[in-house]
C-alpha cells in the first residue's frame, strides 16, 4: 500500500512503483485520476458563474472548441498507435474502441458530434473539423499549453497504455462537468448526441473498464512495464490539467 499511496501523494516517490503489482495497477490509475480529477479544476466553476450574455459569444465558444477538441483530437488519433496490443484478440478489443469514437451509425464520429454541439450553441469555430491533423500541424494554432498535450499524447500513447488508462479513466468526469458547465446557460446541451449519446450508453465507463483490464493483462506477462506505465499515466494527467487551465483562462478573459 505504500508504494500504491505514493503515486497518489508524493511525485517524488518514484523508486517506489517497482513494488506495485500489476493486481494493484487498476487502483493505482484510480488514485492518480482522482489527484487530477479534471472536475475539481477552477474552469467548470467559472464556466458555470459567467454571465449568459459572454458565455454566448461566438469567438468565446470558438477558443473553448479550439482547445477542447484539439485535446480530444489527440486522444482519439493517438488510441491508433497503442502498443502490446498486437495478438488477435486484444486487437478485436481495441478495434471496438475505435468503432466508439470513429465508426458511428452514418458515418458520425464524436469529433463532428462535438463540433456540431458547438455550432448549435453559436461558437464561431477558429478551424474546420478536417484541419485537425497531426500534431505538429495542429500546434500551429494553439498555446503553450494545449500543444504541450497534443505533443506528449502523441509521444506517450504510443509508448505505453497508462496515458490511455488514465484518459479513459477521467473522461466520464470532465463530460459530465463540462455538460452540467454549459447547460447553465443552454439547458439542451446535455440533448446533444455528443454528450447524451455518452451518458446513455455509458461509453466512458465502459471505456475505462477495457483500458484498465486489457493493460492488466499485459502488465501480468510483462511486469516489467509496470513503472513506466504509471510513471506515463502521471505525466498524462499532469498535462491535462494544463488543457483545464488554459481553457479557465479563457474563461476568465471573457467575463
Amino acid at each position: 500500500m505504500t508504494a500504491l499511496k505514493s503515486v497518489a501523494e508524493r511525485d517524488a516517490d518514484w523508486s517506489q512503483l517497482s513494488e506495485i503489482s500489476a493486481d494493484e495497477f487498476p487502483r493505482a490509475i484510480e488514485a492518480i485520476a482522482e489527484e487530477h480529477r479534471p472536475s475539481r479544476m477552477p474552469f467548470f466553476r467559472h464556466l458555470a458563474a459567467m454571465p449568459t450574455e459572454k458565455a454566448s459569444d461566438p469567438s468565446f465558444l470558438g477558443q473553448l472548441h479550439l482547445v477542447y477538441q484539439s485535446a480530444m483530437h489527440a486522444t482519439r488519433a493517438a488510441v491508433y498507435f497503442l502498443p502490446h496490443l498486437d495478438s488477435p484478440a486484444l486487437r478485436k478489443r481495441k478495434l471496438q474502441i475505435f468503432v466508439d469514437d470513429d465508426g458511428l451509425p452514418g458515418g458520425d464520429t464524436h469529433h463532428y458530434q462535438l463540433t456540431r454541439a458547438f455550432q448549435n450553441l453559436g461558437a464561431k469555430c477558429v478551424i474546420g473539423d478536417e484541419e485537425f491533423a497531426g500534431a505538429a500541424e495542429l500546434c500551429r494554432f494553439l498555446d503553450p499549453e494545449t500543444s504541450h498535450f497534443v505533443r506528449l499524447v502523441q509521444k506517450l500513447y504510443a509508448r505505453s497504455l497508462g496515458p490511455w488508462c488514465v484518459v479513459e479513466t477521467m473522461s466520464d468526469d470532465w463530460l459530465r462537468a463540462l455538460a452540467d458547465s454549459l447547460s447553465v446557460h443552454f439547458p439542451n446541451i446535455v440533448k446533444e448526441p455528443y454528450f447524451a449519446e455518452c451518458f446513455s450508453q455509458g461509453v466512458e465507463e465502459r471505456h475505462a473498464e477495457e483500458s484498465l483490464s486489457v493493460t492488466q493483462m499485459v502488465l501480468k506477462a510483462r511486469p516489467e512495464l509496470i513503472g513506466e506505465t504509471i510513471r506515463d499515466a502521471k505525466m498524462m494527467a499532469q498535462a491535462l490539467d494544463g488543457v483545464w487551465t488554459r481553457m479557465d483562462r479563457i474563461v476568465l478573459r471573457a467575463g
